[in-house]
């Protein structure tokens, strides 16, 4: 396919993992629904262009690592993997039920695809340096990308690995943050201000960029530069996202964090995504 194709196919992917994400949290009547939204273009663009990795073969050693840190967008995430192929897309309806597959936060040892357990914030870009050091001993070959979200970047262990990663310049290493600017209970800026955040990352030693969270071919750019970047050291992608995107009563509202739409905000919501792919 050709560049023009190629977007064009991944922004109507976005749009079935939009609809599946609202789905999902309105079957449950739970989940974390702003941060599952604002993170759609960037998981369809990494299942779909970026990752390499083979649902037919989930452990294969050489294949790209995706730890999701921000494990509460897990709607997401799931969307996302079902449908790259790793379980079926029905299977979403049983989200957060006990013994499914589909916990509220991502489980490795339970749900095909996922390569590392995460839920309590702040923690997973330890895992995914672990994972490229432990690559790196073992002669083996592959990136490593871990997603965090801009509120759990107030958490220290986040600038503690970092710091390692920088000082140590991990190679094919890429973090991006889901920089939505809302967290829990309030922005971010009101909580605990991240500015300047991406001179921040730059004095830890990585590489930096920015772009469009939405604009899946802004996306495909910084991660394709992101790859080439990340042989010399950790390259990390500010996203500019919106909590909540899509569902214009969702945007930019931390009431909508942690809460499920009823059958009426469903509707609605479901109403909107009506000509978007």
């Amino acid at each position: 396919m050709g560049n023009d194709e190629v977007i064009a196919s991944l922004k109507r992917q976005a749009a079935r993992i939009r609809r599946l994400v609202l789905e999902t949290v309105h079957h449950a009547g739970c989940g974390h629904t702003g941060g599952s939204l604002s993170a759609v273009e960037i998981l369809t663009v990494l299942y779909f262009h970026a990752l390499r990795v083979d649902p037919a073969t989930p452990e294969k050693l050489e294949r790209d690592r995706y730890v999701q840190s921000k494990g509460h967008a897990s709607p997401t995430y799931y969307a996302a993997l079902a449908e790259r192929g790793f379980f079926p897309v029905e299977e979403l309806k049983t989200f957060d039920q006990v013994d499914s597959r589909l916990q509220g936060h991502p489980c490795m040892k339970r749900t095909p695809g996922v390569d590392f357990s995460t839920g309590s914030l702040g923690q997973g870009l330890s895992g995914a340096i672990g994972m490229a050091l432990a690559r790196d001993r073992l002669g083996l070959s592959f990136n490593v990308y871990c997603l965090l979200g801009d509120g759990e970047c107030q958490e220290g262990q986040v600038w503690e690995a970092a710091m390692y990663a920088g000082v140590h310049k991990v190679k094919g290493l890429i973090a991006i943050v889901d920089y939505n600017r809302v967290q829990l209970a309030d922005t971010v800026a009101r909580t605990l201000d991240l500015e300047p955040f991406a001179q921040k990352w730059h004095a830890f030693g990585w590489a930096t960029d920015e772009c469009d969270g939405h604009d899946v071919g802004a996306l495909v750019g910084a991660i394709d530069r992101a790859k080439r970047d990340a042989a010399d050291g950790p390259v990390v992608i500010l996203a500019h996202t919106v909590k909540g995107k899509g569902v214009s009563f969702m945007e930019g509202k931390y009431a909508w964090h942690g809460k499920a739409p009823d059958d009426d905000q469903f509707g609605q919501a479901m109403r909107e995504q009506e000509g978007t792919s």
